[in-house]
C-alpha cells in the first residue's frame, strides 16, 4: 500500500492502565493543577459504589470533591449537558472527572466546553470551533466500547430535532485516561456485548475509511485481534479480569485509531437510529456493521480481507473478495454468539421510519470518509436489508 502524502495523528491523553489504577486519581488530578474536582457519572455507577471509589482516590490528595452529577441517560442530550455544566459551574469546579461509558464521557466533554467557553452547546456543533485548551479533564471508562476517553468527538442527542449532533475538536480530548479493568467487572453481558461490537465497528470502519493511515491501521488491526480473542469470554465470563482488560485496551486502541482516521457508513446509519428511536449505539452498530461492510466490499476488498485475517479467519489461498465475505460472516457470528439482535425490527425501529433515517444519514459527517459513496437510496436499501 502506498503511504499517504500527508496526514495528522493526535495522541493527546496520557493513558494509565492497570487493575486498581483508579487509586491514582488524586495524584493525576494534582499533576493537572486541579483543586476542586467534579465527577460526571450515571445513577447506576453511583449506586454500585464506583463513584465512591473515585472519591476515595481523591481523599488526602489536596483535591476537594465539590460535586457529583449523575443524571446522565444512556443517550445523552443537549439539555442534560447544559444542566450538568450549570451545576458544575455553581460548585466552582476547576477539574472534571468522567466515570462511565460513552454517554457519560460525551456529556463531560460537552460540559467542559460550556464551563470553559460559555454559551449554548449548540453554538459548538461541528468541528474547528474551539481554539484553546479547556479545563483539566480525566476520563475513566467503565465500558469497553466507545473509546471516548481518547477521542476528539462527542455525540449528543438534540431532543428538539430528534437527531444526534456531533461535536469535534482536539481540545475536547481528556488530559488523562485511566483504564482500570476492575471497574468494568460489573458490566452486564448485554452491555458488554454491545459495547464490544461498538469497538469492533470503530476498528473496521477505521481500516476502510478514506482517512486511513499507517498509525491508525496498526491500532485498528490490533484492536480487532483483541476483540476477536476476548469479547466472547468477557460476555460469558464477566469476572475474567484478563478478558476485561483486553477489551478495555481494544476499545482504547480503536478510539485512538478512529479519532484520527474517522469512520463511515455504519456510524452514519447508526446515529439516526439512536437519535430517532433510542437504539443503543453499540446495538445499532452491531446490526448494521455486516451490511456496511458488504456495501463497501467492491471498493476495498483487500482491506476487508485484512479484517477477516485479524478476526481469525483462515484466509490463506482465498482471493480478497472471498476472504472479505468470510470476514463479514465472522462478524455476524460474533454478534450472534454474544446474544445481540440481528435486525432493526427487533430493537424498536419501525419500517415506516426507514426513509427518514436514510435522509438523516446524509447529513452525518461520518459519511464523508466512507470509501464507497452512498446516496439516500443506497442507504435506504441497506436499512431495508437490515430491517
Amino acid at each position: 500500500m502506498a503511504l499517504p502524502q500527508l496526514f495528522e495523528f493526535h495522541v493527546r491523553p496520557r493513558i494509565l492502565y492497570g487493575p486498581r489504577s483508579v487509586r491514582e486519581i488524586g495524584f493525576e488530578a494534582n499533576k493537572l493543577g486541579g483543586t476542586r474536582a467534579f465527577i460526571v457519572t450515571d445513577k447506576m455507577l453511583r449506586q454500585v459504589g464506583l463513584a465512591q471509589r473515585v472519591a476515595d482516590g481523591l481523599a488526602g490528595s489536596g483535591v476537594t470533591l465539590v460535586g457529583i452529577f449523575d443524571d446522565v441517560p444512556p443517550n445523552s442530550e443537549v439539555k442534560v449537558v447544559e444542566a450538568g455544566a450549570a451545576y458544575a459551574r455553581e460548585a466552582g469546579c476547576d477539574l472534571l472527572i468522567a466515570l462511565g461509558g460513552g454517554s457519560v464521557m460525551d456529556t463531560a466533554k460537552g460540559m467542559n466546553v460550556l464551563l470553559s467557553e460559555g454559551g449554548s452547546l449548540l453554538d459548538y456543533e461541528g468541528a474547528g470551533l474551539l481554539t484553546r485548551p479547556l479545563k483539566p479533564f480525566i476520563a475513566i471508562p467503565t465500558t469497553a466500547g466507545t473509546g471516548s476517553e481518547v477521542t476528539i468527538a462527542a455525540v449528543i442527542r438534540d431532543e428538539a430535532q430528534g437527531l444526534k449532533l456531533e461535536f469535534n475538536s482536539p481540545f475536547m480530548m481528556p488530559d488523562v485516561a485511566i483504564l482500570d479493568p476492575e471497574l468494568t467487572l460489573s458490566l452486564p453481558p448485554g452491555l458488554t456485548a454491545a459495547t464490544g461490537m461498538d469497538a469492533l465497528t470503530h476498528a473496521i470502519e477505521t481500516l476502510v475509511s478514506t482517512g486511513t493511515q499507517p498509525l491508525s491501521d496498526a491500532l485498528a488491526i490490533g484492536a480487532i485481534k483483541l476483540i476477536a480473542a476476548n469479547l466472547r469470554q468477557a460476555v460469558q465470563h464477566g469476572d475474567d479480569l484478563e478478558a476485561r482488560g483486553a477489551m478495555l485496551l481494544a476499545s482504547n486502541m480503536a478510539g485512538i485509531a478512529f479519532s484520527n482516521a474517522m469512520l463511515g457508513i455504519v456510524h452514519a446509519m447508526a446515529h439516526p437510529c439512536g437519535g430517532r428511536y433510542g437504539v443503543p449505539h453499540g446495538v445499532a452498530n452491531s446490526i448494521l456493521l455486516p451490511y456496511g461492510m458488504a456495501y463497501n466490499l467492491p471498493t476495498c476488498a483487500p482491506r476487508l480481507a485484512e479484517v477477516a485475517a485479524a478476526l481469525g479467519v483462515e484466509t490463506r489461498g482465498l482471493d480478497d473478495e472471498t476472504a472479505a465475505l468470510a470476514g463479514i460472516a465472522a462478524v455476524r457470528q460474533l454478534a450472534a454468539d454474544c446474544g445481540l439482535p440481528a435486525r432493526l425490527s427487533e430493537v424498536g425501529v419501525p419500517h415506516e421510519g426507514l426513509a427518514q433515517l436514510a435522509a438523516d444519514s446524509q447529513g452525518d459527517a461520518m459519511m464523508m470518509t466512507n470509501p464507497n459513496p452512498a446516496g439516500e437510496e443506497d442507504v435506504l436499501a441497506l436499512y431495508e436489508r437490515a430491517f
